[in-house]
């Protein structure tokens, strides 16, 4: 198994990190988690046609999570993808795709099935390929013989007030053989997270911030409810047991600060950090 960074950053564009995502790749099958802004063009990147990912795993409908999601249905379908694509997500996600593919793209969708009809090249009917599956309880979400995909709702944004029926973020656990991953998408250090990732051997967890950054109020609030930084991370990572840690959706920042953050995690756990990249491949 190995998990593959397509997208390392946040919100702000950032031109050396791409939108959050990433894959996770055992035997043939690729799964994708999240589908943040250039996704598409990542995974070719990777050397993946997005034809070929078996499945979508969403965390929550941020606009840096599914910005790219579109992209991806339709570059897949348009070169030629016929088999069933499952996007599982939190509560929304059926509404979501509904909007793209009999809204947003629809007259696209039109064009294309009537080129198809025409030229005799066969188009399956997009509809039909993408098809929602919300998480409507933590535990196994997706299992075959090979893999199993364990989700749970962690916190992100709720200490503002926000309810956790109105907004749903999940995060992930993959396992195959005798390895596992845990991509806890966006959160704070919450009981969901805890559970999913005890004894994991990849911990892939948010680090927007180091401590430096968060001494005004904004800095403050989003290590507080919004996002993990480093002065939680390492903790979290300690408390799991986790085998290495891999930090992603990293906020635009120097190199420097970013060995600051990796120095102070560092005195909370003592197992391999890795500061991700965009299009970095570790083996599990």
């Amino acid at each position: 198994m190995e998990i593959i960074l397509l997208g390392t950053g946040g919100p702000k564009p950032d031109p050396f990190r791409f939108g959050p995502c990433l894959a996770v790749r055992t035997g043939s099958m690729v799964l994708l988690f999240d589908c943040g802004r250039g996704a598409t063009i990542q995974l070719v990147r990777a050397g993946i046609s997005p034809k070929h990912v078996h499945s979508v795993f969403i965390t929550h409908h941020h606009f840096d999570h599914i910005g790219g999601l579109g992209d991806f249905i339709l570059s897949g379908w348009n070169l030629g993808r016929h088999k069933k694509l499952p996007i599982f997500g939190p509560r929304g996600i059926r509404a979501i795709l509904d909007h793209l593919l009999n809204g947003v793209y629809e007259k696209d969708i039109a064009f294309r099935l009537k080129e198809s009809a025409l030229s005799g090249v066969p188009l399956a009917d997009i509809r039909r390929i993408a098809k929602p599956v919300e998480a409507v309880k933590s535990g196994v979400l997706f299992a075959n013989q090979d893999i199993q995909v364990s989700c749970a709702f962690v916190k992100h944004g709720h200490g503002l007030g926000i309810s956790d029926h109105d907004w749903q973020c999940l995060a992930y656990r993959i396992e195959a053989g005798d390895k596992s991953v845990t991509v806890s998408g966006d959160a704070v250090d919450c009981s969901g997270l805890d559970t999913l990732a005890k004894n994991t051997d990849a911990l892939v967890i948010c680090c927007y911030l180091a401590r430096k950054e968060m001494l005004d109020p904004e800095g403050e609030l989003i290590g507080k409810h919004i996002l993990a930084c480093a002065p939680q991370v390492g903790k979290i990572a300690a408390r799991a047991g986790a085998g290495k840690l891999i930090l992603t959706h990293i906020r635009e920042k120097s190199d420097d600060m970013v060995a600051q953050a990796v120095a102070e995690i560092r005195s909370d756990y003592d197992g391999r950090i890795i500061a991700g990249r965009d299009l970095m491949t570790i083996p599990v």
